[in-house]
């Protein structure tokens, strides 16, 4: 069953976003300008958008795989974490790893994806223990390379 997110063109020419495939979790967030990201540079880019995420949800931006792929694109704090309080314009964190070539993006290029997920709200149960696992303490690393 799906939801309903009202999104408001703050840029009349940007496409909705959309997804690519029957069955995708992400809709295909687009740049609303120009950019170049120089190697190991990060910029701000903006999609001309803004949306109301209902309560109990949030928005999550993730790279797209081929823009990582083929370019070297990722997103600085992925995923981005959009709050269904917020209501300004959706912006993405780029950043260009690659150590040669530089990346151009320009407007109405797929740059990220956006996803919307349950979130409930946790109520916190102090204790002095805590139930024991089967990873126990491991952490990185700790079922192998």
């Amino acid at each position: 069953m799906g939801i309903e997110l009202k999104i408001k063109k703050l840029d009349p020419s940007i496409e909705l976003p959309a997804y690519a495939y029957p069955g995708d979790a992400g809709l295909d967030l687009r740049s609303a300008e120009d950019a170049v990201l120089k190697p190991f540079e990060r910029k701000l880019i903006g999609t001309g958008l803004a949306v109301a995420i209902p309560e109990g949800y949030a928005g999550f931006v993730l790279p797209r795989s081929g823009l990582a792929a083929k370019h070297g694109i990722s997103i600085v704090n992925a995923p981005g974490l959009v709050d269904s309080g917020y209501r300004g314009e959706l912006k993405v964190a780029l950043l260009n790893i690659d150590a040669e070539n530089e990346f151009r993006i320009e407007r109405g290029d797929r740059i990220a994806q956006l996803t919307i997920l349950a979130t409930p709200v946790v109520t916190l149960a102090p204790c002095e223990e805590l139930p024991s696992s089967e990873r126990g303490l491991g952490g990185f690393g700790s079922s192998g390379v």
